[in-house]
């Protein structure tokens, strides 16, 4: 398979699992929604940087032993699954957003915080690494030279903090952040609910 048709195939890949629903994407939600644009899209470039270290293990052959020890899958599994039940109820617990950005700011995390939110919720985030094993070891062949490896890792890394910039900068349009502002605290809990749900669902996976 030559290389254009082999990233294509990468790439649409990695595109359909970002656009499904799972943690990186109710983090930004919650971030972008809960505290401004400017969080949002910290969170996403978050999550961008998180990816980088499921590409790093699996170009230098760790993500073999990763998928050869229930030990070391298992940490990372139950670590991010605790981050986010911890995230989680910080949601159920949330009593809603200021409609204005600015002032949601002030009382709430810094950006920094924000990009350390979606770092650690995507490199502790099994599927993904799951989905970067599987990608590393079924999709790209053990053979392909070290810099398409790195081509294809970082074209997914970013693809990922497009989209999830994307996602940031739709849902803080002044006029729908005003009409969702009526209804945060109840998204927040929901949020809340869909992130523990997910914590206990990756809890009681079987590696």
């Amino acid at each position: 398979m030559d290389f254009w048709t082999s990233y294509m195939i990468v790439m649409s890949i990695s595109f359909v699992a970002m656009i499904s629903p799972g943690p990186d994407f109710l983090i930004v939600l919650r971030n972008a929604l809960g505290l401004g644009r400017k969080h949002g899209i910290a969170t996403a470039l978050g999550i961008g940087s998180g990816l980088s270290i499921h590409m790093a293990y699996c170009i230098m052959g760790i993500g073999l032993i990763i998928s050869q020890s229930i030990v070391l899958f298992s940490a990372i599994k139950y670590i991010g699954a605790a981050y986010l039940l911890w995230l989680g109820y910080k949601s159920v617990k949330s009593k809603g957003w200021a409609i204005e950005a600015k002032s949601a700011q002030n009382k709430q995390k810094s950006i920094g915080k924000a990009f350390a939110e979606g770092f650690i919720t995507n490199a502790f985030n099994p599927k993904a690494t799951m989905f970067f094993l599987a990608l590393f070891t079924q999709v790209i062949a053990p053979e392909t030279p070290i810099s398409w490896q790195f081509i294809y890792g970082l074209s997914i890394i970013g693809l990922a903090s497009i989209w999830f910039t994307t996602v940031s900068v739709v849902l803080t349009q002044p006029k729908l952040r005003a009409v969702l502002a009526k209804f945060s605290k109840w998204i927040d809990r929901v949020t809340g609910v869909m992130l523990i749900g997910l914590g206990i669902k990756i809890f009681t996976e079987k590696a």
